[in-house]
């Protein structure tokens, strides 16, 4: 009876490991105005069966656009978009429960911050109207000091829609190997790679170099390759991708291609760019009337190849993330208000429609944990 109880036991803890390690919380960070969402969503994901439930929403926090966890997984921060009044919030994060505490609030010293990254001593915040990006420093507590930093950049370009008659930054995102920081102006037509010195008192980025792009495309995201040789820039006006080898702060620029075919007249407005773990895949989404993703193999060169464009089955893609495991390829569409999860194919990266979808107000950002 004994041996048949702990063997019963033993079962049981089995079961409960391997559900573990298939489940992962999903956060979804979203825009609270017009009233659809009502903050951000702590979800369960299966990464076995894509199977999701809702585990907690935190209210009363205006636009979170963007969130982002911090390392050590104690803390989450996000942006609150909300124009001249905009800030930067902090909150405790507790994993198992997926509940969010509110900690403090910040002057994002910007316009609409529209991306947010976090390491074991910083926040940095892009300020997407406001043409800036500002440091925040981290307390023990989670909690952010007003910010010890903001640069503001001052160029232009020549879209004449009039979406570059000044600075728009993008997006701030680390390097690889930490040391420096890469931001993308959409306003400018640059990408700048300022030096990263998180313990400095006061100048903790300083511009090593300026990277222009060419007029009137629009940097907006960049991601990296897994092994740290490359980098891929996605454009929001005509969303192409420029390919680069990456080293020691620098980016050599090797293929420029495009996502949409060449007789398409529509609106584009690139949106965001993410590869597989693997490091063989890389999928960039469009927005516009092409409401498309589009997949490319890497090649060992760090040029793309393309392989397939299909439509994200919603309209508006803006964030998309691939769950942990690979499986599974998940696009927050903020106009048709849901998560459509695709199914992935890790050996060729073609995607397909897994009938599953996430019912969220005008979802912006994805991320797992």
């Amino acid at each position: 009876m004994k041996k048949f109880s702990s063997l019963f036991i033993l079962s049981i803890l089995a079961t409960l490991t391997f559900a573990q390690k298939n489940t992962y919380n999903l956060i979804i960070g979203t825009y609270t105005a017009p009233g659809k969402s009502e903050g951000i969503y702590t979800y369960n994901f299966n990464s076995s069966t894509a199977a999701t439930s809702i585990k907690s929403i935190t209210k009363n926090t205006a636009n979170p656009s963007y969130v982002a966890v911090s390392p050590d997984n104690q803390f989450i921060y996000a942006v609150n978009e909300t124009g001249a009044t905009s800030s930067v919030s902090a909150f405790k994060y507790d994993a198992a429960s997926g509940n969010l505490t509110f900690i403090n609030k910040v002057d994002s010293h910007g316009a609409d911050p529209c991306f947010i990254t976090v390491d074991a001593k910083n926040v940095i915040v892009a300020n997407y109207s406001g043409g800036s990006l500002a440091v925040f420093q981290r307390k023990a507590d989670g909690s952010l000091t007003e910010a010890i930093q903001v640069i503001k950049h001052s160029g232009k370009s020549i879209d004449p829609k009039g979406r570059q008659e000044s600075a728009h930054v993008h997006m701030t995102i680390f390097t690889p190997d930490h040391k420096y920081l890469i931001v993308n102006d959409l306003g400018e037509d640059q990408t700048y790679i300022y030096n990263y010195n998180p313990t400095a008192k006061e100048k903790i980025l300083t511009v090593k170099s300026v990277f222009k792009t060419h007029a009137g495309t629009g940097p907006r995201h960049i991601t990296f390759s897994p092994n740290g040789k490359f980098a891929y820039l996605a454009h929001e006006f005509n969303g192409s991708i420029t390919a680069f080898a990456y080293a020691n702060g620098n980016l050599t620029k090797l293929q420029e291609i495009g996502t949409t075919p060449k007789n398409f007249t529509g609106r584009i407005d690139g949106a965001d760019i993410h590869i597989s773990a693997d490091g063989k895949f890389l999928y960039e989404t469009n927005r516009g009337d092409a409401n498309s993703i589009s997949a490319f193999s890497i090649l060992h060169t760090g040029k793309l190849k393309f392989i397939e464009t299909v439509s994200t089955l919603g309209k508006g893609p803006r964030n998309f993330s691939i769950d942990p495991t690979g499986k599974f390829l998940l696009i927050g569409h903020q106009y048709s208000n849901d998560v459509v999860i695709f199914n992935r194919d890790k050996t060729t990266g073609k995607l397909t429609d897994s009938g599953k979808r996430i019912e969220v107000g005008a979802p912006v950002c994805l991320v797992f944990n």
